[in-house]
């Protein structure tokens, strides 16, 4: 029996192997993106967090929509899907300018991870953009969005969240839970500057 004969016999075999991988990966990669936003799930999004902040001069942040909960409440649960799915999107585009990946950490709550930067030249913009309304049948939605962000430098990814998470209840603390406010910038980065 020659070589090639074995290898020509298990040919099949490892296509199939070849296949089951491929779509394997294919699954692992769905699971990890919500299948409401299309932004990425807490496990997903801490892994592509941790490589950002690998890279230097990174900033995390958490977001937590305000009125949403009223959202739901009149108009029913499809008008808040279409708010989350135009947050999802808001985000992701915002993100993808700004050297970072968005996430849905779950509910009405997300995170960023970008480059510090473009989040302290940009929180006004980030919050005009999550507090326009949404067009949904005619209604137009809107949510009021409380932002806490921290620098990581020195910080693990957890002790960001952890300190981001803070600063975002200190925005709601303050009024953030009152409402869509689109002429107050509800946001405060690092420990000490609110804005």
């Amino acid at each position: 029996m020659s070589l090639i004969e074995p290898i020509a016999a298990a040919a099949p075999l490892l296509a199939g192997w070849t296949t089951h991988g491929l779509l394997f990966r294919r699954r692992l990669a769905a699971a990890r993106r919500c299948p409401l936003t299309q932004l990425l799930t807490r496990d997903g999004w801490e892994k592509a967090a941790m490589r950002r902040i690998l890279r230097g001069n990174a900033a995390v942040a958490v977001l937590d929509l305000d009125g949403f909960k009223a959202v739901n409440d009149t108009f029913g649960h499809a008008a808040g899907d279409a708010v989350l799915k135009a947050t999802g999107h808001r985000l992701h585009l915002w993100a993808g300018a700004s050297d970072g990946t968005a996430g849905r950490l779950g509910g009405d709550e997300f995170a960023l991870v970008m480059h510090a930067d473009d989040f302290h030249a940009g929180i006004e913009q980030l919050h005009e953009l999550l507090t326009a309304p949404v067009d949904w049948q005619g209604q137009q939605l809107e949510v009021g969005a409380s932002i806490g962000a921290v620098p990581t430098d020195g910080l693990t990814l957890s002790e960001a969240l952890a300190q981001a998470d803070q600063a975002m209840y200190r925005v709601k603390g303050s009024g953030g839970r009152r409402g869509p406010r689109r002429d107050q910038v509800t946001a405060e980065v690092g420990p000490e500057v609110a804005l």
